[in-house]
């Protein structure tokens, strides 16, 4: 549930935190938002988060951080566009506007100020604003939030754990939201290798909430690494009913479920939880996160040899609205799954189309700029994998491999693109593709021990190749 006492104007003040509005509802909708956004949940006490978004632009239209938060968690979600969404622009635009209009404070007008580099592609730039707001206000959560996913997205695994770090000391368990902290700071820590205190410190946050869903998806990304599948298993069962309701994660959460059962070969178990869980949050919610999440586990249990052509096929109903965005290098990867799973390979080829014209002319756009280099190789990789050009594959995916970090995403999401690269050198006719693939299966086993799918892929290279 959200904490029962909204903050109103003065409540803010007293924090330190003043915003530019006279109406107590509006601040109190902008607290009700930002919470259940931070939460992962949409409170049905309050009417979720469309209530409180109808409610809080009634209370004051021109309220500017009001505008913020509502815009904030629109661009940061990476399904809509300003390049593509005329409503989006507006709503930027508008929101720009009333900042030069009004007397606000210079944080707010940071806040502004970052929301609109970000929805012009310029996250690296946002991110610095956000964080000049966090240096002098560490406990602006909204700050902080945003940094936290922009950093993400970025690949920036070490400012993800040390934007937290740096304010950690400033909060208290007194102030609200201070528990999803530790969920966050725990993520940091696993995308950056210390498992053991990402482990702890994710505990902690359950200890505070044990309906904290980011504090559960922190802990399964520790069992994912340690590839500690039963435990993980285990875990998720015992946890269910706490985060199940958390419908913004629960789809990425299930996902993590179902990726132990693919670890073990438990391919049934997998597509259950498919089925009942992943593609149908994916098909009701709609969100990026839930789509390439759906994307990411039908490509992985291809690669472990199951049919999921027709999964595909009801999957690419949602994905080929996509095929032209170009928000996200990394979503833009799972989309091209989509297409070349459903055999469109029309769609897949306006989509390496439009991806070429935009990185020849990115502009300020940081993940265009990422196109040519990196984005290309990665896409036309998989759509080598996809025609059976396995070489090919290879020769694009594997000069790029330790750059995929900077795409964003995850360690345990990019990790599909380790096995893309194993696979296609498995099935390489060329002995030194053959031999790359024993080693990256030696280096795999060496940072992921007892992983039941690195001895199956062991075995599997033994048998292609004849080799002890």
């Amino acid at each position: 549930m959200v904490h029962s006492n909204l903050r109103d104007c003065k409540a803010w003040q007293d924090v330190g935190l003043s915003l530019s509005t006279t109406s107590n509802e509006a601040c109190k909708m902008y607290d009700a938002f930002l919470t259940q956004w931070v939460t992962w949940t949409n409170d049905p006490s309050l009417g979720g988060i469309e209530g409180c978004k109808s409610r809080l632009q009634a209370a004051d239209p021109d309220f500017v951080m009001g505008q913020v938060v509502i815009n904030g968690l629109d661009l940061i979600g990476t399904g809509r566009s300003v390049l593509l969404d005329k409503d989006l622009d507006a709503a930027i635009k508008r929101m720009v506007g009333l900042s030069k209009t009004q007397e606000i404070t210079e944080r707010e007008r940071l806040h502004v100020e970052a929301l609109d580099t970000f929805a012009k592609g310029s996250l690296p730039k946002a991110c610095s604003t956000w964080e000049q707001i966090l240096l002098h206000q560490p406990t602006d959560m909204l700050a902080l939030k945003l940094a936290h996913d922009s950093y993400f997205y970025l690949g920036h695994q070490r400012q993800l754990r040390d934007s937290i770090a740096r304010v950690l000391p400033h909060w208290s368990p007194q102030i609200p939201l201070y528990g999803y902290l530790k969920g966050m700071y725990s993520f940091g820590l696993v995308e950056t290798n210390f498992y053991d205190l990402a482990e702890k410190t994710a505990k902690e946050g359950l200890a505070l909430n044990p309906r904290d869903a980011w504090s559960v998806h922190s802990l399964a990304h520790v069992h994912e690494m340690r590839a500690d599948v039963d435990t993980g298993l285990k875990f998720m069962k015992q946890t269910e009913n706490d985060w199940k309701d958390s419908d913004m994660l629960v789809c990425h959460n299930y996902w993590h479920w179902a990726l132990y059962h693919i670890e073990k070969g438990e391919y049934e178990a997998a597509l259950t939880l498919y089925d009942a869980h992943v593609s149908t949050n994916c098909f009701k919610s709609g969100t990026m996160l839930d789509i390439v999440d759906t994307c990411s586990m039908l490509y992985r249990l291809q690669m472990e040899g199951i049919n999921v052509d027709n999964h595909w096929k009801e999957l690419v109903r949602v994905t080929k609205n996509h095929a032209k965005d170009h928000i996200l290098i990394f979503n833009d990867a799972h989309i091209l799954m989509s297409l070349l799973g459903a055999k469109d390979t029309e769609t897949a080829h306006q989509f390496i189309t439009s991806l070429q014209e935009l990185s020849q002319t990115p502009g300020e756009n940081y993940q265009h700029q990422l196109g040519r280099d990196l984005g290309l190789p990665i896409c036309q990789a998989i759509t080598e994998f996809a025609n059976g050009n396995y070489s090919r594959t290879v020769d694009l995916l594997n000069p790029v491999r330790y750059q995929i970090q900077n795409i964003g995403g995850s360690n345990a999401q990019r990790d599909v693109f380790n096995l893309l690269l194993i696979h296609a050198a498995l099935k390489s006719d060329s002995r030194s593709h053959q031999k790359l693939a024993r080693c990256l299966l030696v280096e795999r086993d060496t940072f992921r021990p007892n992983s039941p799918m690195t001895e199956r892929l062991v075995r599997k290279a033994i048998a292609l190749h004849n080799v002890d």
